[in-house]
């Protein structure tokens, strides 16, 4: 069949934002999909990440990655299937996972570093979960917590954002690791979650209680490792209860991201030094060549039935800029995925 008679729905950035992105900030389009040239793959879109740090892409200015450009696709993660071939890499029916963006189709080199598509197993593991666990949110908790937060058995971890995708990672690699683990999440119903189906140790609901007294209570031992998923207040007041030779990750700040004032820094950074602690970031993009050993273990606790993930589904490649905000208004539960099409 002749890739002329498909569409191409996208979802292209139109204007960088101030604040909380708006309808404004998007322009929907439509576009034939070309024919394949040698060496190129068709790839449909099933399964998009929706992640904080597509915030940041959205920005002008120097990062860690180069920003969205006006009128371009938004850049996303994303799992689905080669649905035509002219490389040798890749053949019709294969599921893979990469850099998809948001749009129904995909097409280009099968050996572009941008796409940088991998085949995955679906009988190893429903698709969802490799944008999830086995994704770049699982990648950025097992490699921030391990190699940068270096935990050792006994030791009390703190995460923040303990029900969201990176935050559940967390939590449960540093229960296999031997440590105690008290999360931080908004609301009973994901600290019940958090406690009693990922097996955390304790969670602090910040929507109805002071994470301060909550820190007290479940770290009278102090923290000794704090992943920092939201940066601000609850940063801060963590640094208040931090041990000597503490290890603070900071892998994002969602509380912060859609600031139209000046980010709000940690006044308390002097506990670093009082404690001769430390703080340091994790880029997942740095640990990309070793991302098997992760999958590997994570996928073998899985199979034991000593690691579970949670992710929260929405259908509809239109519902992009209301599904995106979920995050940042609290609303997911759980690692949000946008499903684009039926498997």
């Amino acid at each position: 069949m002749s890739n002329s008679v498909l569409t191409n729905h996208q979802i292209r950035l139109a204007a960088r934002p101030v604040g909380l992105p708006t309808a404004d900030n998007w322009t929907h389009i439509s576009e034939p999909v070309r024919e394949l040239a040698d060496g190129e793959i068709l790839v449909k879109t099933l399964y998009i990440s929706i992640d904080p740090a597509m915030r940041g892409w959205m920005n002008g200015g120097k990062s860690y990655i180069r920003p969205v450009e006006i009128n371009e696709v938004m850049r996303a993660g994303g799992v689905g299937r080669v649905v035509a071939s002219k490389s040798d890499k890749f053949k019709v029916g294969d599921m893979v996972s990469g850099s998809t963006g948001v749009q129904e189709y995909w097409i280009g080199a099968a050996d572009s570093k941008y796409g940088a598509f991998y085949k995955i197993d679906p009988s190893f593991a429903p698709l969802p979960k490799y944008l999830n666990a086995l994704g770049m949110p699982g990648m950025t908790a097992y490699f921030g917590l391990l190699d940068v937060g270096m935990p050792k058995a006994g030791e009390t971890v703190v995460v923040s954002g303990a029900a969201g995708a990176v935050g559940q990672t967390v939590g449960q690699v540093a229960k296999q690791k031997g440590c105690r683990v008290v999360g931080i999440a908004g609301g009973k119903d994901k600290c019940d979650f958090v406690v009693n189906e990922l097996g955390f140790d304790a969670c602090i609901d910040y929507k109805n209680s002071s994470v301060k007294d909550g820190l007290k209570e479940h770290c009278p031992n102090g923290v000794d490792i704090y992943f920092d998923n939201v940066g601000g207040e609850i940063l801060d007041t963590v640094l208040t209860r931090i041990n000597m030779k503490a290890r603070i990750i900071i892998c994002g700040a969602i509380s912060q991201y859609n600031n139209t004032t000046p980010i709000q820094g940690p006044s308390n950074y002097l506990s670093l030094l009082v404690n001769r602690a430390r703080m340091e970031g994790i880029v997942v993009f740095d640990y990309a060549p070793r991302y098997h050993e992760a999958v590997k273990e994570m996928g073998m606790w899985m199979a034991q039935g000593q690691f579970h993930t949670r992710e929260d589904i929405v259908k509809g490649l239109e519902n992009f800029p209301a599904t995106l905000n979920m995050l940042f208004e609290g609303k997911n539960f759980g690692k949000l995925i946008l499903q684009i099409a039926e498997e």
